[in-house]
């Protein structure tokens, strides 16, 4: 049993890493298909031809496609993510001042959105159909339409500019308090919040709900046990590798909104770092952030699909 398992870990591992590898090939494809010339975005309008060329030969613009993925993959691999060719400064410095920012705006999201969700989706399996249950699927496929900046536009105009209770930007960098803190984060996760909270509630009654109809949980209704030891000690056990993958997914999908959040309320995070590198063609820096996000993306769903194999025999087996 051990030792299926350790293979089955081993294979989600390599796909893992093959998937990178091809997310890779990707990026870099796609940063060097943007419009414009790096160097000549770095140095302005008035520089020369001959100052560009120095600055193409520098960051090795000058050579082959294939050279440049191959170099740039190799440093990727032992740590270095080269130069920012606006500033000049280490990719992993900059980054290194950003990420923290993104991690502690994820974690609260996590923190906030993970119990709610959980608690909302397994509280509307057991009482599916009544009036709570027709709320929270109204309320979860109301919010799933609407999209990231609507709702952030929107609690800044009720929060900051018509009740006054917030400032319309997080300013991370003044917080001393826990009221400063909620103050700063209140508006950037609550948005977030939004979508991935009816996205979990939603996988998490389903599968909760597919649990309470096997025939084992009539089983155990015949016996006399109550719906809370229904839930608690037949459903929710084996529907943990279900709710693993809507937490993750849902967690993903966190990594695509942190890029409009961050934008909207000027948060100082990788997300918007990476906007900036776009707008300022810094292709080193874009690089580095998107193989970031990738990565994130993909360690999330091998959790999940690890958490599914651990929870699940019948996935031991294919």
């Amino acid at each position: 049993m051990n030792g299926t398992i350790g293979r089955l870990l081993l294979q989600r591992l390599g796909l893992g890493l093959l998937t990178l590898l091809i997310v890779s090939v990707v990026v870099f494809m796609i940063t060097n298909l943007l419009p414009g010339d790096a160097a000549e975005e770095s140095l302005g309008q008035a520089a020369t031809p001959e100052a560009v060329a120095a600055l193409r030969a520098q960051y090795g613009l000058d050579q082959p496609a294939p050279l440049r993925y191959l170099h740039w993959l190799g440093n990727l691999a032992g740590g270095d993510a080269g130069a920012s060719i606006v500033n000049g400064m280490p990719v992993s410095d900059l980054i290194g001042k950003r990420l923290p920012s993104s991690l502690v705006l994820a974690a609260t999201t996590a923190l906030v959105s993970v119990p709610l969700a959980l608690t909302l989706g397994i509280l509307s399996a057991m009482y599916r159909g009544s009036l709570f249950d027709r709320a929270v699927n109204m309320a979860a496929v109301s919010l799933v339409s609407v999209p990231e900046f609507l709702i952030a536009t929107l609690a800044v105009l009720i929060f900051a500019v018509k009740l006054r209770w917030l400032s319309a930007l997080s300013h991370t960098a003044d917080i001393g308090t826990l009221g400063d803190f909620l103050r700063a984060y209140a508006m950037p996760v609550f948005t977030l919040c939004c979508v991935i909270v009816a996205q979990m509630a939603r996988m998490t009654r389903a599968a909760v709900s597919d649990q309470l109809d096997a025939p084992y949980v009539e089983m155990a209704r015949l016996k006399g046990a109550g719906p809370v030891r229904i839930v608690l000690r037949h459903a929710l056990p084996n529907a943990v590798g279900p709710i693993a993958n809507a937490v993750a997914l849902s967690l993903s999908y966190l990594l695509g909104g942190v890029l409009i959040v961050e934008s909207i309320f000027n948060y100082p995070g990788i997300a918007n770092l990476m906007i900036d590198a776009v707008t300022t063609r810094d292709i080193p820096l874009i690089q580095a952030c998107a193989m970031i996000f990738c990565g994130a993306y993909l360690v999330l769903v091998m959790l999940a699909d690890i958490c599914a194999i651990l929870s699940n025999p019948r996935l031991r087996n294919p």
